[in-house]
């Protein structure tokens, strides 16, 4: 669902930056209540590498990509009740496999093992083959079990980046 950036003018920009850090903003007040100073420089620093990361990418639906790992963090945040750990992991979801210039060494040395080891285990779901293959779909199923027993953060991260992509599917031809 990344297309590339479109010509936009100053005050689109302008007016699409503001929307952004209100989302941001929205993430936080979520889980304000439980999150530590540390907890906040951590969401701050995912996010500050995710926008990066994603500044040159767009949805199909035509808004700037950053959108959907806030939206994602949210749903990770508010309606899971997950920590500061998931919720820089979500933000973090798609910058490894989307951006060449994040590596999980990067993200092990910016955020720690946890986190690096929450985000490999999403990029390995990502990446698995979307076969019609009925063995090759049990395969994938028996890595994704694999992957529960590794870190379970993995699969409820990757069930609300699934629901967000639902949400938004109207985006999508049919």
């Amino acid at each position: 669902m990344i297309e590339d950036v479109k010509f936009m003018t100053e005050v689109e920009i302008e007016k699409e930056n503001a929307a952004i850090t209100k989302a941001y903003k929205e993430l936080l007040k979520v889980s304000y209540q439980t999150l530590t100073s540390d907890d906040k420089k951590l969401i701050r620093s995912a996010f500050d590498v995710a926008v990066d990361a994603h500044k040159d990418q767009r949805r199909k639906s035509g808004e700037a990509y950053i959108f959907h790992p806030i939206a994602v963090a949210k749903i990770v945040a508010s309606e899971i009740g997950l920590d500061a750990t998931c919720i820089a992991a979500a933000l973090l979801h798609d910058v490894v496999e989307d951006n060449p210039n994040y590596t999980l060494e990067d993200i092990e040395r910016l955020f720690g093992k946890t986190v690096a080891r929450i985000v490999d285990g999403l990029t390995k779901i990502s990446s698995m083959s979307k076969e019609t293959n009925v063995s090759a779909q049990a395969e994938n199923f028996r890595k994704m079990l694999l992957t529960l027993n590794d870190d379970v953060r993995v699969i409820i991260i990757k069930i609300a980046d699934r629901l967000h992509n639902m949400q938004t599917m109207d985006a999508m031809p049919p």
